[in-house]
């Protein structure tokens, strides 16, 4: 169902477009599906949203560059968990790089989303917390703060304990709000925060969401 999903999204790339290539297992299905049409003659520049997905890319065969030589993105393909039905408003980061993939998809004309159905929820934080990349200093002092937000802040960690550090060396506590009532209101809030460098709910930023059910991909824009 994902394999669909990330198809009907990579159907719309077409020649000479720059293009954002998500981060993350789902994300994924759609770098093959670009690399096997990059394989067929498509003539498309990548910009990769992580050190994976660069990784990812690269073996695939797809031609990479950056934002300094391509501010501007045409289309931006990633993947979300959790979508807000009403408004496509997005938690990402679960997968650690919620940082560089929001500049990128602030960077793009058009963000696609590529999730299974179980993503949508009525709001956002009913399933999964709202990563948010701090800085390492002082970080039990950022997530106090957080937590006067009403969170309940777990700072991230490796498999042997240490704590997880993002592509650009940074922590990430992740943080349980439950259900969102304004994604908009409490991402100001976090905003203005110090020690936070980004969160994970993406506002407004989303064109459409292809999501994928066993009976087929519905598309919502």
């Amino acid at each position: 169902m994902k394999i669909a999903a990330a198809e009907s999204a990579v159907a719309q790339v077409r020649d000479g477009l720059v293009i954002g290539l998500g981060s993350g297992s789902t994300a994924a299905f759609a770098l093959h599906a670009l690399g096997r049409r990059v394989l067929e003659g498509l003539r498309i520049v990548g910009i990769p949203t992580s050190e994976r997905a660069a990784a990812q890319a690269g073996a695939l065969g797809i031609p990479l560059s950056n934002l300094e030589d391509n501010p501007h993105v045409d289309i931006t393909i990633d993947g979300a968990d959790e979508v807000e039905q009403d408004n496509l408003d997005l938690i990402k980061g679960l997968g650690g790089a919620l940082l560089r993939e929001k500049i990128i998809a602030s960077a793009s004309k058009k963000l696609v989303i590529i999730v299974h159905g179980d993503k949508l929820v009525s709001r956002l934080g009913l399933k999964v917390p709202v990563p948010i990349e701090i800085v390492p200093f002082g970080w039990q002092v950022t997530a106090q703060r957080l937590s006067t937000l009403g969170a309940k802040p777990v700072l991230r960690r490796d498999p042997d304990g240490a704590p997880y550090r993002t592509d650009g060396g940074n922590y990430i506590v992740d943080c349980a709000f439950e259900a969102i009532d304004s994604a908009e209101s409490l991402a100001r809030e976090i905003d203005h925060v110090v020690g936070v460098v980004e969160h994970g709910l993406f506002v407004g930023l989303t064109s459409e969401v292809h999501v994928a059910r066993a009976e087929g991909v519905s598309i919502l824009s």
